[in-house]
């Protein structure tokens, strides 16, 4: 996940401990104007170098996925992000062009008016970290925020489970792919993602179950819990709308039916029907039909799992990349 691996964040302080705690050890080395000259390139160096290491370590949001992008954007807005990351960026050049410019006005020979020619460019380098100490805080929060995204891979083939609580959503993940253990929090909602893999024919398929998000009418989500439904139409091949037709799972059959015309209205991809608990009621006109065993401990299959896994398979049509011999 793209994310996953940023460092963390400096903050001003702690960037320009090291850089002067180094750049001490550096003048120790040496003696007079030459030891102030290493202090000042010393000093640089550090602070240049590492706010220059804040910037490139996150990916450039003009090339990430776009699942990825509204993603990020839903939790930390990108254009923001973007300002600090610019702001640190300055911050490396200016740094680096301050070490040059002191360096460049120290005289030969006084070493007390070296001194305080060094003490002046510190100064300056300690203001310029002041003024990015705050776009350094938010970078740091937007790394927390966006390093434990759940793990979705876009270039995967994908089934989007989606359908009103307690229809059967997790059960079928979990009864394809043994996801049970597969569960990441998003960071704007208090319930899990559900997400599972199952290979058929050497093909690797990613199933993604989103409670809180394509469980409930839009009109119940919140403006990040919108987003990330926009960011899952990039990502869905295929869509999967779970029905209860026997209204156990508390919600009525008409609300099921809004809920399913407003998720084929919003997904570009093929949307296939399936009424779990058969055995219960099958009064939907839905294309497949299963039902899944209520108990977690039960080993049984579902009836007609498999039937609903072939149809996504199918309807998903993925063809691997056959590599050219030339």
């Amino acid at each position: 996940m793209i994310f996953e691996g940023l460092p963390t964040t400096p903050t001003s302080e702690e960037l320009l401990d090291k850089a002067f705690s180094r750049a001490a050890r550096a003048g120790r080395a040496k003696h007079g104007v030459e030891a102030q000259e290493s202090m000042l390139q010393t000093a640089s160096n550090i602070l240049s170098d590492n706010l220059e290491n804040v910037v490139t370590a996150w990916p450039d949001f003009e090339t990430v996925d776009p699942f990825y992008y509204e993603i990020a954007d839903a939790i930390v807005d990108v254009d923001e992000l973007r300002q600090h990351l610019s702001q640190v960026s300055w911050a490396s050049r200016k740094t680096h062009d301050l070490g040059r410019e002191y360096m460049g006005k120290l005289p030969h020979g006084d070493t007390d008016h070296a001194i305080a020619i060094r003490k002046q460019g510190f100064a300056r380098m300690g203001s310029v970290l002041d003024q990015v100490e705050d776009d350094l805080a938010a970078i740091s929060e937007a790394r927390d925020a966006l390093k434990t995204l759940p793990d979705i891979r876009p270039d995967h083939p994908t089934v989007v489970v989606a359908g009103y609580p307690n229809v059967g959503k997790t059960a079928f993940v979990n009864e394809v792919t043994n996801a049970r253990n597969e569960t990441a929090a998003y960071p704007f909602t208090t319930k899990g993602v559900h997400i599972g893999h199952v290979e058929r024919d050497h093909i690797r398929y990613q199933l993604v179950d989103t409670p809180g998000l394509l469980d409930r009418p839009a009109a119940e989500r919140n403006d990040i819990e919108s987003q990330a439904v926009s960011a899952l139409t990039h990502v869905g091949d295929v869509v999967l709308y779970v029905y209860d037709a026997s209204e156990s799972c508390g919600y009525e059959l008409s609300d099921q039916r809004a809920l399913h015309a407003e998720i084929e209205s919003r997904f570009d991809v093929p949307v296939l029907t399936v009424c779990n608990k058969a055995d219960r009621s099958m009064a939907i006109d839905a294309d497949l039909f299963m039902a899944i065993p209520t108990h977690a401990d039960d080993e049984d299959v579902g009836d007609g799992v498999d039937a609903v896994l072939d149809a996504v398979v199918e309807a998903i049509g993925h063809e691997p990349e056959i590599p050219f011999d030339g």
